[in-house]
């Protein structure tokens, strides 16, 4: 189950999609950068020159490697509907955000010492410190990034917390794999 589409839903990061076509997210670009091709090579990893051909439809954009139109996409949606994403940060920060997860959980200690990797059901509030992170990489569709974000947080909240005796806790590193299923809600 993907993380992404399990907490879209929930915290409004954006109203609509990006452009859909390599030629919208072009134009898209170039407006935000205001039409200096320079800039516009920079984020996409291209020459200023090649920027130019696709302004002036010398080139047409749809037929560009895959790398570019990768960057492409991906610079657009790191621009897109910023008043929307800052909304949802402030509203994430100020409410909190609360996940219940049932999902592949293991560690190691740094005695070496293990747990298995097992299914755990585990709800647990975000740290305040990575729920911008959270919601940015909400906003990137980084679903790797929320993987790791979570798995964080949820490590810093269930397996380090104090409330767990016996273990040495800071020095817990834990696995979050294998996402049978993911909520979210804001916090309560």
């Amino acid at each position: 189950m993907k993380i992404v589409d399990a907490l879209m839903d929930k915290i409004k990061v954006r109203t609509r999609n990006i452009p859909v076509s390599a030629k919208a997210r072009f134009n898209a670009l170039m407006r935000k950068e205001k039409g200096d091709t320079g800039k516009v090579a920079e984020r996409l990893g291209v020459s200023r020159r090649q920027v130019q051909r696709l302004a002036a439809g010398d080139q047409d954009i749809e037929r560009s490697k895959k790398s570019t139109l990768d960057a492409l996409e991906r610079e657009v949606r790191k621009d897109h509907q910023p008043r929307v994403k800052a909304r949802a940060e402030k509203e994430a920060k100020e409410r909190g955000v609360f996940i219940h997860t049932r999902a592949q959980f293991g560690f190691t200690s740094a005695g070496e010492s293990t747990d298995d990797a097992r299914y755990r059901l585990i709800s647990e509030d975000m740290p305040p410190e990575l729920i911008g992170d959270i919601v940015e990489a909400l906003h990137q569709e980084d679903e790797a990034r929320l993987q790791e974000l979570i798995g964080e947080g949820l490590a810093q909240q269930y397996f380090r917390s104090p409330e767990v005796p016996g273990t040495q806790r800071e020095q817990l590193d834990v696995t979050f794999a294998d996402i049978d299923y993911i909520e979210m809600e804001w916090g309560h």
